[in-house]
């Protein structure tokens, strides 16, 4: 019998999830967690074959609780309705044995179950696709995702030039080049782009 622990955050698609895979004669859903540190708790306890795990959940993150269980020998699938490089990017890394989108057929998550039982990974065709047609290099040097960071942190342009012993007029241009590299057009959707492609270490 396979063993699941599902996360997912919304209540409905949770029960929903969990009486779809209860169906199949293989799987047994052992637990039902609506957030990231309540899935890693579940898994730690229960010790399941599979989590199934959403990416945007109160408090931790599916792929911080994924990130989090790297090393243990729970597989991890990814449900979830982003098809984001960023995500997709950070999740494989996190070393998740599957990626799938939640308008997805059904009977493709019990399938993908057993595949990735057996040792196999699977990600969703689409994103595998966008992963490889955008160059998902990270185009800032050091200094700027210091800068970057440093604003993501809230620190105004003084702020900064004080923390790393340069002039503002430095750090405008620093901000300038950061905004050019990202192409944005402000400092929240440097930030905001940054986080989605997963470079936030």
């Amino acid at each position: 019998m396979i063993r699941i622990v599902i996360a997912e955050d919304q209540r409905m698609l949770l029960g929903a999830l969990g009486s779809l895979l209860d169906l199949e004669e293989d799987m047994e859903v052992v637990g039902q967690a609506s957030d990231g540190a309540e899935a890693v708790d579940l898994v730690l306890a229960l010790q399941p074959d599979i989590c199934i795990m959403d990416i945007e959940m109160p408090g931790k993150t599916g792929l911080e609780a994924a990130e989090q269980l790297k090393d243990h020998s729970c597989k991890i699938i990814i449900l979830t309705t982003f098809a984001r490089t960023g995500y997709f990017e950070r999740a494989v890394k996190a070393g998740v044995s599957g990626y799938l989108l939640k308008d997805s057929p059904s009977d493709e998550l019990a399938s993908t179950i057993r595949s990735v039982l057996s040792g196999r990974r699977v990600y969703a065709p689409e994103l595998v696709d966008v992963a490889y047609r955008e160059n998902n290099e990270n185009p800032l040097t050091d200094r700027e995702k210091e800068v970057l960071g440093l604003i993501a942190d809230g620190k105004n342009t003084k702020e900064i030039a004080t923390e790393l012993y340069l002039t503002t007029g430095t750090i405008r241009n620093y901000i300038s080049v950061i905004l050019d590299k990202l192409n944005v057009s402000n400092r929240v959707e440097a930030i905001k782009r940054f986080n989605e492609k997963g470079w936030f270490k």
